[in-house]
């Protein structure tokens, strides 16, 4: 059991799961190729991978339950879109943890020059 609120945990699961989906570099190009063209089916991503439509679809799986992708079904074909919210959150994380690195870094400089100073 953790201390943190389940808002909290929640939060950070989600951001686990869009990084443990990011960390596959197919599934980093179907975003960029969904982003490119505002949508397409598994089909015609799969024109631009050297993986087949099967992998494809399963790769979009892994996006969707990530929140990063979505599919839609237009007659006997899912389209997929990109879902930016999911992306934006860990985007968010990402700068919060770099912003409290810059003030850890900030401080430890600022007593090294305060020691430096003493220093005769």
């Amino acid at each position: 059991m953790t201390d943190e609120p389940a808002g909290i945990a929640g939060a950070a699961e989600a951001v686990d799961t869009v990084l443990a989906a990011l960390a596959d570099p197919t599934r980093r190009r179907l975003l960029e190729l969904l982003a490119a063209q505002g949508q397409a089916t598994a089909t015609t991503l799969a024109r631009h991978l050297p993986v087949s439509r099967q992998a494809v679809v399963k790769h979009l799986a892994v996006l969707d339950a990530a929140g990063l992708v979505t599919g839609g079904r237009v007659g006997r074909e899912v389209r997929y879109t990109v879902r930016p919210a999911a992306l934006d959150a860990t985007a968010r994380w990402m700068a919060s943890l770099a912003a409290d690195w810059d003030r850890r870094l900030a401080h430890i400089k600022h007593l090294a020059e305060a020691a430096e100073q003493e220093t005769p």
